[in-house]
């Protein structure tokens, strides 16, 4: 920990005060392919290098090794998108790259990890989006983002208030999508200052087998979609201010004061079949039936020349998978379970797992501050963050409120910046106990071109 807060602090003081965006930056890696630039093809490339120091939840071993605590270095992200315009109503989207790599992990190697597509799709515009026209229409196929449900569940990866999302923005996550995606065709436009996008999926196929329990109340539902029903999502969001552009899918976490944005959003998913619980031997099929509402601010504050923006995201999920269905979860997880414990373990598991996903509701909120800065080139622009969840599932009988704090430190706008955070998780030994919580000291360095 003393290691990490030196580090961060060291790099800190090598940078002085500046811009928070890029003024030369322009229109990034693009080639265009006719003189007028309408059409071209653009490249986005960006890695997430974090330095850890967490807690360990009771139980762990990392190795071979009984830790309480492991402070680490991984890879976070590391992608490459590439999108080309090949006429005015046609463009190909592609999104590859790695995640997650780190030291160790309990699942095996993490050396060379595979590279795969998070995006692979084609799109037309049927009623092409021009000023003079309030209606906009394009359709699209292939594996995609447009996963409707929340504002957070098609964030973009590049621009977050917070140092990443909260995990259960994305409901999903490598059981029944390929990194928050699936296979489908989507519509997507705009009518007025009203945002739309529908899509039909086909499911990745799950297949865990439930536990058979004696009654019905203790039955547990678990992902298992057998020949998958096709799914159905859709997101709409109103933007009473600033219009946001919907050439990509990727929703902007934080525009440091660039624009006025102010919107309000609900979403849905629902995916029939989905999860399968097993009572005396008698197999139950339930239907995935997802729901959230949310608002987003972004806007400038106070006189111009101090160039303070204040940015604010809330959003409640009401998750239903299935009678007690509960997902643990532990971001670049590297513990395993030591079975030669004998205190009380996390019912999450080893390691930083944490009750992430499950039927009931979530209610999360973040909001941040870019500090005032008059200086015409300042070299660093600062914004404290924090964020809350508070989260009631149906499988625990208490619910659980953690935070998270921290600062964007800006050296060239969300293109180059470092970010601290601190989170807190609660360890759950018992459905009604929560023996305190656990904490992860985290920081990040962010560049993309």
């Amino acid at each position: 920990m003393k290691r990490i807060i030196l580090l961060a602090g060291l790099l800190f003081l090598s940078v002085e005060s500046y811009s928070q965006g890029s003024t030369d930056y322009g229109s990034g890696l693009k080639v265009n392919f006719n003189e007028d630039g309408s059409k071209y093809m653009r490249f986005i490339a960006w890695n997430q290098i974090w330095f850890r120091s967490s807690e360990m939840n009771p139980g762990t071993m990392i190795g071979d090794e009984p830790a309480s605590t492991n402070t680490d270095i991984g890879n976070r992200r590391l992608r490459m998108l590439a999108y080309a315009q090949i006429s005015k109503r046609y463009m190909i989207v592609t999104h590859f790259g790695i995640n997650n790599q780190t030291f160790s992990s309990p699942a095996g190697s993490t050396k060379k990890p595979g590279m795969f597509f998070h995006d692979a799709w084609n799109e037309y515009a049927v009623v092409l989006p021009e000023a003079d026209k309030k209606f906009s229409l394009s359709i699209g196929g292939g594996l995609h983002y447009y996963m409707g449900l929340s504002r957070m569940t098609m964030a973009s990866t590049l621009n977050f208030l917070t140092i990443d999302a909260p995990i259960f923005n994305w409901p999903l996550i490598d059981n029944a999508d390929q990194f928050a995606r699936q296979v489908g065709i989507f519509a997507k436009g705009k009518y007025g200052k009203l945002e739309y996008r529908m899509s039909i999926n086909k499911p990745f196929a799950t297949s865990t087998a439930p536990v058979d329990v004696a009654v019905a109340d203790n039955a547990v539902a678990v992902d298992n979609s057998g020949n998958t029903r096709w799914s159905k999502a859709g997101y709409f969001e109103y933007q009473f201010l600033d219009q946001e552009s919907n050439l990509l899918p990727y929703k902007v976490g934080s525009y440091l004061g660039t624009k006025r944005v102010f919107n309000l959003g609900a979403g849905f998913y629902t995916a029939p079949e989905a999860t399968r619980t097993s009572v005396n031997g008698i197999v139950s099929k339930h239907d995935m039936k997802l729901f959230a509402a949310d608002a987003f601010l972004d806007m400038p504050l106070g006189a111009k020349d101090k160039k303070m923006a204040l940015t604010a995201y809330s959003v409640l999920y009401d998750y239903d998978f299935g009678p007690n269905y509960l997902r643990n979860i532990g971001i670049m997880n590297v513990g395993a379970s030591d079975p030669g414990f004998t205190g009380d373990r996390a019912l999450a598991g080893a390691g930083n797992t944490q009750p992430m996903i499950g039927s009931g509701t979530i209610w999360y909120t973040q909001a941040g501050f870019l500090l005032p800065c008059k200086a015409e080139k300042p070299t660093v622009r600062i914004q404290p963050f924090s964020a809350y969840t508070y989260k009631k599932f149906d499988a625990l009988e208490k619910s659980s409120s953690q935070f998270d704090i921290g600062a964007n430190f800006f050296l060239d706008g969300h293109h180059a910046k470092i970010t601290t955070q601190y989170s807190t998780r609660p360890v759950y030994i018992a459905k009604d106990n929560i023996d305190g919580m656990k904490g992860d000291l985290l920081i990040q360095l962010q560049i993309y071109l």
